[in-house]
């Protein structure tokens, strides 16, 4: 039987054309994804939210993602590739219509999740389709790379054009842009790609539609529960009560739903495997403490005031980092292979690196240059860590595992940000009380700093002609605001170091397994020295 071509006549030899071409597509379905990651405060007065509220709804386009996912490589082996594109694309404008005048945050929620399982269609569609373009000992380490890396950066680039949107109109106008990006997608679709493929369907039976609901629920209920945990105090709330019986039993209905039937979303024989366990873990370690770069950006525009668009092109010197190591890490992971182990120690130490800059450096006055190295060290620790712990989790696993290697990757990647939202919540909170009770003791009107500190904040506003009840009231409300400041700053320094800490023990801890080279020696045997394009 012939192989499928996807391309048209036209464009099927250019392989620059066709490049560009997929990374548009799997770029503008990805957005939808990381939307308003950057600019939530404007979704926070949009929707009359809390930033909970916000965090939820991100998670829960994440759950759409990670629930349809193993579904979606059943559809994709039925439908015509083109069609099926054109059907997601057009789904995903009406939704962002219908978000555009959505008012209520309980039916946002509803049509984030909706939103979700389009970009899982359209997301693992063009995966697919990059897929096909590469030689197959090519196609799992650039396969990865494009589709995480564009995971990583997608973020920042829709974030620069809601920067740029909400500098000069209403916020909501992103969403017309969005809806422009997924029109010209549509394009795209129909000049480049093939009515038919040739492709042979497979029969859409015995689809586990019972485990997908199943497992929807449950990982909603979950994102619930480490969201709203801190907020309602844990398991004194009923709510949170209930959404931990519904993740805890409809977790463990799953697995079991999966180990009995005859066709599974996922194969459970994948969890007997050690090393791709530990593949996780590395996997759910990197994702947890990558995302402390958004302490940076939460400082840079709450402590140093900057302009959201400052911010986003901070973001986009760490894109830069990233897309960079990522390129030289997968070149080098396929021309010598047996040196996974380095490229995670090194990885890791680079993150420890940033961390303990960043904890040091944290001021409440730093230039951009100040943080732009800090932020492109974090950025190519990022590239180099994540192609090599994405290969050695899924190569892992026997080929008769499926795409379950790929999956259960996708779920680690939700656990692992749903634990670093509440974790970093919850750190915070921890050290800021810590911080703010060690001040407080010094605060005390027998105490001459703070004396001479209001004195001076008293004369200032009494030149400026305020009466001496409202120059005090004001000196007090600024010493507040220094205090807050200040207790800010020593937490984020706290939670920075405590995380260069655990990195460093797990680089440590990876210099001691062994089982990092033995699983890639595994890959070794299944793949040859690569050459060729893309």
């Amino acid at each position: 039987m012939s192989k499928p071509i996807y391309f048209k006549n036209w464009i099927n030899d250019w392989q620059w054309g066709v490049r560009i071409a997929l990374f548009l597509i799997l770029l503008v379905s990805l957005m939808q994804f990381g939307m308003f990651s950057l600019t939530q405060n404007y979704m926070v007065s949009y929707l009359g939210a809390q930033a909970e509220d916000i965090s939820f709804a991100l998670l829960l386009t994440y759950a759409g993602i990670i629930s349809i996912l193993p579904v979606q490589f059943r559809f994709l082996k039925y439908f015509e590739t083109r069609n099926y594109l054109i059907v997601n694309i057009i789904l995903a404008v009406f939704l962002n219509c219908l978000c555009v005048n959505c008012q209520d945050i309980n039916v946002f929620f509803v049509l984030r999740f909706l939103q979700g399982i389009l970009v899982g269609n359209t997301a693992a569609c063009a995966l697919i389709l990059i897929f096909t373009r590469l030689e197959s000992e090519r196609a799992q380490a650039i396969g990865s790379a494009v589709f995480y890396g564009t995971i990583l950066a997608n973020t920042v680039l829709i974030g620069l054009v809601a920067a740029a949107v909400v500098v000069s109109a209403d916020w909501k106008i992103t969403y017309y842009y969005l809806m422009g990006f997924q029109i010209l997608t549509l394009i795209i679709c129909l000049l480049v790609l093939r009515g038919t493929s040739g492709h042979k369907a497979y029969p859409l039976h015995q689809i586990d539609w019972a485990g997908f609901i199943l497992f929807s629920c449950t990982v909603a209920a979950f994102a619930y529960t480490m969201i709203y945990g801190s907020k309602y105090y844990w398991f004194a709330d009923p709510r949170i009560l209930w959404s931990t019986l519904i993740t805890v039993c409809g977790a463990g209905l799953f697995f079991y739903r999966q180990s009995i039937i005859k066709r599974p979303l996922i194969n459970i024989k994948a969890f007997k495997y050690p090393n791709f366990l530990i593949g996780l873990c590395l996997l759910a370690i990197y994702y947890g403490s990558k995302d402390s770069i958004n302490l940076v950006y939460n400082y840079a525009g709450g402590i140093l005031k900057w302009s959201t668009l400052q911010v986003i092109c901070l973001g986009l010197c760490n894109v830069g980092a990233i897309v960079i190591s990522l390129i030289v890490s997968t070149q080098l992971t396929l021309a010598k292979r047996h040196s996974t182990k380095g490229f995670l120690v090194a990885g890791f130490l680079l993150m420890v690196g940033y961390n303990l800059w960043m904890c040091f450096i944290i001021t409440p006055d730093l230039s951009f240059t100040d943080l732009l190295f800090p932020v492109m060290l974090q950025g190519a620790a990022s590239g180099f860590l994540f192609v090599p712990i994405i290969i050695f989790t899924v190569s892992s696993l026997p080929a008769e595992t499926g795409t379950t290697g790929l999956v259960v990757a996708a779920y680690a990647r939700f656990t692992a940000s749903s634990n670093s939202v509440a974790g970093f919540y919850n750190l915070q909170l921890y050290f800021n009380q810590h911080f703010k009770e060690g001040f407080l003791g010094y605060l005390t009107a027998d105490n001459v700093i703070t004396a001479d500190r209001l004195k001076g904040y008293q004369a200032i506003y009494a030149a400026k002609g305020f009466s001496p009840d409202q120059a005090t009231a004001l000196a007090n409300a600024v010493l507040g605001q220094n205090l807050a400041q200040q207790t800010q700053l020593l937490t984020n320094r706290a939670v920075f170091l405590s995380i260069a800490l655990l990195l460093f023990g797990v680089a440590m801890l990876i210099l001691m397994i062994p089982a990092i080279n033995k699983t890639f020696l595994h890959w070794n045997r299944r793949m040859v020295v690569p050459s060729g394009n893309l």
